[in-house]
């Protein structure tokens, strides 16, 4: 969530900020409600303050008649402070849903463009592995070893669901257990979170309100099934004020995750690529402003490492400013060669998102004792997200015989499986 001090000091930057977004900027509309709002609550001060003194003169009073008058005169000047106080709520409840909908400022470094176009291809790791026979997309590889079904995905639940046997399971099981392990040995944290959620901890993250439709959500209990780990993580300190002195604090969480995911006829229909359930492995961290720069680059080497360990080639992009997240100002996308979708997977998407987060979660630290709490900053990256992954392993390492060579780093969570073959399952 945007500083209201902020857009009342630079509302020209936020204006042109929401722009560079293609957003028109409802700056006019904040400032105004603002305005009404705190001209209300001075004249709500005042009458409270009237009557509190006068109060205290009717305590003093002999007069009996006086008194009376003055108590009519002061109960009047209640049920006015009682209309007022209705029409601050009213302000308050209009501004905060302006300002809930509104999206993180883009940082100045990130580059303009209108849409995913508009990215900027930082650099590439690695050459495509060559082919000396034709590679086969991972939705037919899969089937033909036996470690892929579309069939009864769609049976036992409906379209874009699947199910993964044998080997395959084991793959997607050992790329969770391995990819957790890689991230405490890089320093973060592991932590198992609820896979649903309530709704402030959803807002607080910034999923709610924007992403209300393609959320799940259990209306008995009133809770949320997660859409990605970082939402229980931006969670985990919420209304909390932390030792500034206990920052950074880097965590890691795998979780499935839900979504109404609204897909277009032609994109990404074809496979595993997108679907209403997946499962990723988070890194998320909470940090003081001034290490989020660095943390952002170090939580990126962290997603590249990933990829290097399992002997992807990949390539790294900054998002423009029309292309980024609601509630990030800076992204970088990992992305990696899958040879036989024949084109470039997102795997990770690293995001640093200042105190915006925090402040939805009044997320807050001290510096030191006694010192006015400041919000947190806070970043997340996939590390990485699946079936992604799952695919460009599949593609990437499968064999002229139609087998599947499982990487190395791999293979202590296969159960003695080097390769899938039929034969596996």
């Amino acid at each position: 969530m945007q500083d209201m001090q902020e857009i009342r000091a630079h509302p020209d930057e936020v204006r042109a900020g929401l722009a560079r977004r293609g957003i028109e900027p409802p700056v006019d509309a904040l400032l105004a409600l603002d305005s009404a709002r705190r001209i209300l609550l001075t004249q709500v001060e005042q009458l409270k303050a009237e009557r509190n003194r006068v109060s205290k003169e009717i305590s003093q009073m002999k007069d009996a008649g006086e008194r009376e008058v003055r108590i009519l005169e002061m109960r009047a000047i209640g049920q006015h402070i009682e209309v007022l106080d209705v029409s601050v709520r009213e302000k308050e409840a209009a501004l905060r849903e302006l300002m809930a909908g509104m999206p993180n400022l883009p940082d100045a470094d990130v580059p303009d463009g209108a849409d995913e176009t508009g990215n900027v291809v930082l650099r590439q790791v690695g050459a495509p592995r060559p082919f000396e026979f034709e590679p086969r997309p991972h939705w037919d590889l899969g089937p033909a070893l036996g470690i892929l079904d579309f069939d009864r995905g769609v049976r036992i639940t409906g379209s874009r669901f699947y199910v993964l046997s044998g080997a395959g399971a084991r793959l997607q099981r050992a790329l969770i257990a391995w990819m957790l392990d890689l991230h405490a040995r890089q320093g973060y944290l592991e932590k198992y979170t609820p896979f649903m959620v309530r709704e402030q901890t959803l807002f607080s993250a910034g999923q709610l309100p924007k992403f209300r439709d393609n959320l799940y959500h259990d209306a008995e209990e009133d809770l949320w099934m997660v859409p990605t780990a970082e939402v229980p993580l931006t969670g985990l300190h919420m209304e909390e004020i932390l030792d500034g002195a206990t920052l950074p604090r880097r965590y890691t969480a795998y979780t499935p995750c839900f979504r109404r995911e609204k897909m277009s006829a032609g994109r990404d229909v074809r496979g595993i690529k997108r679907g209403h359930q997946f499962d990723k492995v988070e890194m998320y961290t909470f940090c003081t402003p001034d290490e989020s720069e660095a943390e952002l680059e170090r939580m990126l080497a962290h997603a590249e490492q990933t990829c290097a360990e399992l002997g992807f080639a990949y390539r790294v992009k900054m998002l423009c400013a029309g292309d980024l997240g609601f509630t990030a100002r800076k992204t970088y996308d990992v992305e990696v060669w899958a040879p036989g979708c024949n084109e470039w997977l997102e795997v990770s998407s690293v995001s640093n998102c200042g105190d915006f987060q925090a402040r939805r979660a009044n997320a807050r630290f001290r510096q030191e004792l006694g010192a006015k709490p400041k919000y947190v900053h806070t970043l997340n990256g996939s590390g990485l997200g699946l079936p992604r992954t799952l695919i460009a392993v599949l593609e990437n390492n499968q064999q002229a015989d139609g087998t599947v060579a499982v990487p190395p780093v791999l293979r202590p969570w296969m159960g003695g499986i080097d390769v899938i073959t039929p034969e596996t399952v």
